[in-house]
């Protein structure tokens, strides 16, 4: 078997950081992308995240995209499952989709040598949160199965818990873990808007380290692997999921504050995910300068 990746990336910068970018014209456009905003870090679909159509990988895909990562700075590359996933679904055809459709996602990151898939665990639907999470991590101890050659590592995504969502609280993430066998192949992205919805408080100093022991108690911090940084739309334990630029949403500046200089931190990928909209106004631009801007040089 194929040796599994390290829980984190440390080499390089302090600071990963990069925004999810469009794969429009090719996947290998999105790292183009990131180097013109300066990112050494950046997210990615590998398909067409809204629709469950495959996408097979040529070897001249592979290429493209493997030359422009050594021509750019980025070093540090996630990749995020289609929506139309659901681990959860306690409808057999939708559920056998989605562990294919995981499968697929996996394989091609492999390829692509990204050591990173971020996925939203699930939605139970209305059947109970414990059954929805062992359907979880049933999809996911059948999709290792099937794949045991991967370098990637599936990374599971704190949630808002909107509508039936699960991965709300950190011990339903470690509920996930401790039932999947490979469990050295999962690791966790923290998204400070989902988070935060969920009722975790980030806002003061104070709060961000309790929110922080609580994931570390829960999960284990050196499980962390990459952080969507976020802002939020809605109020602390609303459950609702909207992402706001940041500084400009219910979190606040501060708490991004905490996080960009957070040695606990060091050498994860920090990905925004905030919204892009057309117009005169650069959002990345705007969102990535105002982050840049709380890290402290003189933090080690």
């Amino acid at each position: 078997m194929t040796a599994n990746p390290p829980p984190k990336q440390t080499s390089g910068s302090h600071d990963l950081l990069g925004a999810h970018f469009s794969i429009a014209g090719g996947l290998h456009k999105a790292i183009i992308t990131a180097s013109e905003y300066e990112c050494n870090a950046l997210q990615i679909f590998t398909k067409n995240a809204t629709t469950w159509k495959e996408r097979t990988l040529s070897s001249h895909d592979i290429e493209l995209f493997d030359v422009a990562r050594k021509k750019s700075g980025v070093q540090s590359i996630c990749s995020h499952t289609s929506y139309l996933i659901n681990l959860a679904s306690p409808e057999q055809s939708k559920y056998d989709r989605s562990v294919k459709a995981l499968e697929h996602e996996i394989i091609r990151s492999s390829q692509l040598r990204i050591p990173f898939v971020v996925m939203h665990p699930g939605s139970h639907m209305g059947t109970g949160e414990d059954k929805g999470l062992s359907r979880i991590a049933q999809g996911i101890n059948t999709t290792f199965e099937r794949t045991p050659d991967i370098t990637c590592r599936l990374l599971l995504e704190t949630t808002a818990g909107q509508g039936s969502n699960l991965g709300y609280t950190f011990e339903q993430l470690a509920l996930i873990s401790d039932m999947v066998e490979a469990e050295e192949k999962i690791g966790f992205c923290l998204d400070t808007c989902h988070v935060f919805a969920a009722g975790y408080d980030i806002r003061t100093k104070k709060a961000y380290r309790k929110t922080m022991q609580a994931f570390d108690r829960a999960i284990g911090i050196d499980r962390l692997c990459a952080i969507h940084l976020n802002d939020a739309k809605k109020g602390l334990g609303s459950r609702i999921d909207r992402h706001e630029h940041i500084g400009k949403g219910t979190i606040g500046i501060e708490a991004f504050s905490f996080i960009m200089n957070d040695p606990l931190h060091k050498g994860l990928p920090k990905i925004l995910e905030t919204p892009k909209k057309k117009g005169p106004i650069d959002y990345d631009r705007m969102n990535l300068n105002r982050l840049r801007s709380l890290i402290l040089s003189a933090h080690p």
